[in-house]
């Protein structure tokens, strides 16, 4: 399985009609979603298409056509997806309508075009499986963990404040081990 860890686009246009196709980690795709409509206000349509892992171990997939005609954009938006097993990623394509209809074949061919060409800018990585781990730990050790946690360029998912500070971060089991041990390093 692959994944990306940020995010690429790529354009493409047919008979008028401008395709813009960003690939995304899906933990990114709700914002980026919002973003893209404030940015592109005059476009269409948001096409978007994803897969992720949930915590059964399974790939759940989804897509939208956002008023295409059915099946025409969004499943065409996740085969390639699907195809080259990218997981914990999204594609969302935003279309410009150029004046010229398309048909259902001309837009399953360009949405999936479209993806496949913001799947080739991307970066794509070997997926490995990643978990939240928990550290209660004292105000004064705050600063120390968020440090490390930036160099090693971990995830910091959440930090509760209460009596002690609950810091949560997700990353692999390998880079929690190391993560700890630059805690360790970095104590004063």
């Amino acid at each position: 399985m692959l994944v990306v860890k940020q995010t690429f686009f790529s354009e493409y246009e047919v008979k008028k009609s401008k395709f813009i196709s960003y690939i995304a980690p899906y933990s990114e795709f709700e914002n980026l979603l919002k973003k893209l409509k404030n940015e592109h206000p005059k476009a269409r349509h948001f096409v978007y298409a994803y897969r992720y892992i949930n915590e059964f171990n399974q790939v759940v997939e989804n897509s939208s056509d956002d008023g295409e005609p059915k099946g025409t954009s969004g499943k065409p938006t996740l085969a390639p997806l699907a195809g080259k097993d990218i997981v914990e990623s999204c594609i969302i394509t935003v279309r410009y309508f150029g004046g010229i209809k398309l048909g259902t074949g001309g837009l399953v061919k360009a949405y999936s075009d479209s993806a496949n060409l913001a799947i080739s800018s991307a970066k794509l990585l070997e997926y490995k499986k990643e978990e939240i781990f928990e550290f209660e730990i004292e105000y004064s050790e705050l600063q120390r963990y968020e440090y490390v946690a930036n160099k090693l360029s971990i995830m910091i998912v959440d930090k509760v404040f209460s009596e002690k500070v609950v810091f949560k971060i997700k990353c692999e089991i390998s880079q929690k081990e190391e993560f700890e041990k630059e805690v360790l390093l970095h104590t004063s």
